[in-house]
């Protein structure tokens, strides 16, 4: 486990893939139990160790996982999350040279940086544990928005930079494979191959927002995985 900010209030790790952030009916030991478990040897802390989960990454993803470790910043950042106050950046690698020829909605410049904005109202699959992407609006479906910008490349890859406008189960995955760019091994979503550690090229890459306590401005950013792909593609 990975530690890359913690105080009184909060902490912020660095999730492996196949690591599962909260328990669910694997029964395997998730992430937050590993944390839990460095607060209480750190600290020396005696009896339950307090620990509230804000938000996930799907199992096969990497990154940065933002915990809270006081009743105050888990209210706080609870709210900060479903107002939109939590700033999230993700790095992608697509199994397309060419991105370009499937940009989908409109263009804009911010900073001379050119970003692409994908809208699509998104249906979810309980059972298959998948969304579905639409450009229309149907029954049961959720908009989704998030914007994207190319900023590296491989021979065979493209490596995008990604921001949520909107928080929908598997968006990037689903939103990028709609345009025709599966992420790097994401069979779930039309990725040719497998990636051979069982994970999907997909890195909760940067995080800031406002401490919910101490109202300092908190930027965190995760290393990149020890992969060679990872290692080539990512801008210096």
């Amino acid at each position: 486990m990975e530690v890359v900010y913690e105080d009184n209030h909060i902490i912020i790790v660095n999730k492996q893939s196949g690591e599962i952030v909260q328990g669910d009916k694997t029964g395997d030991r998730p992430l937050s139990d590993l944390v839990k478990d460095y607060i209480k040897d750190r600290y020396a802390k005696p009896g339950a160790v307090f620990l509230g989960v804000v938000h996930r990454l799907d199992r096969p993803v990497s990154g940065l996982v933002v915990f809270a470790r006081t009743s105050k910043a888990l209210t706080r950042l609870n709210k900060m999350f479903a107002e939109g106050e939590v700033h999230k950046t993700y790095w992608a690698i697509v199994a397309s040279r060419d991105v370009s020829r499937k940009e989908v909605g409109e263009r804009r410049k911010e900073n001379g940086d050119e970003w692409q904005t994908l809208e699509h109202w998104l249906v979810r699959n309980e059972k298959q544990n998948k969304s579905y992407a639409y450009d229309r609006e149907r029954p049961n479906a959720k908009k989704a928005i998030l914007k994207y910008r190319t900023i590296g490349h491989s021979d065979n890859y493209t490596l995008l930079e990604v921001q949520l406008m909107t928080g929908r189960h598997h968006q990037i995955r689903c939103q990028l494979a709609a345009m025709g760019c599966p992420i790097k091994g994401d069979l779930k979503y039309g990725a040719p191959r497998s990636n051979p550690d069982g994970s999907i090229s997909l890195l909760s890459h940067r995080v800031e927002f406002i401490h919910p306590v101490s109202k300092e401005t908190i930027t965190a950013v995760a290393p990149l995985p020890k992969d060679a792909l990872w290692q080539a593609i990512a801008p210096k």
